[in-house]
């Protein structure tokens, strides 16, 4: 298996994490009965556990065009030095941002998030450029 393919993977358990702390957050905010019920009232996740959510929302923006990005480079043979590095950043970029929402850091938050779509552009360019690198 590739280090794309690989990165891809953890990426897809990085979004299980986000997933999980965004739920067992509000479920530690609002209780166990409402989270088994229909949630009928429609509650909203405040506070941190609001951060997570939207951090899990923002995860879930950018992980299908990274996923398509690595799947065509991996289909076409065209990795290299910039799908290589591309998913490193993609997924350094990916592990920041989580711990930087939840606990309200700002600027280097959407440093992080900047990084991993860069990452995410390196592995798209890679398959117009299998050459690069």
């Amino acid at each position: 298996m590739t280090y794309e393919l690989w990165v891809l993977l953890g990426a897809v358990l990085m979004g299980l994490v986000h997933l999980s702390a965004a739920s067992f957050s509000f479920k530690a905010q609002v209780g166990n009965a409402y989270t088994v019920g229909a949630r009928d009232e429609g509650l909203q996740p405040t506070g941190v556990s609001g951060r997570l959510y939207r951090a899990n929302a923002n995860f879930l923006e950018t992980f299908p065009y990274f996923a398509v990005c690595v799947l065509v480079v991996h289909m076409t043979g065209a990795e290299g030095a910039l799908s290589f590095w591309g998913c490193t950043i993609y997924i350094a970029g990916r592990a920041l941002f989580l711990p930087l929402y939840a606990i309200g850091v700002p600027w280097i938050r959407t440093f992080s998030w900047n990084a991993a779509t860069l990452g995410l552009v390196l592995v798209g360019v890679q398959v117009f450029w299998p050459g690069a690198a």
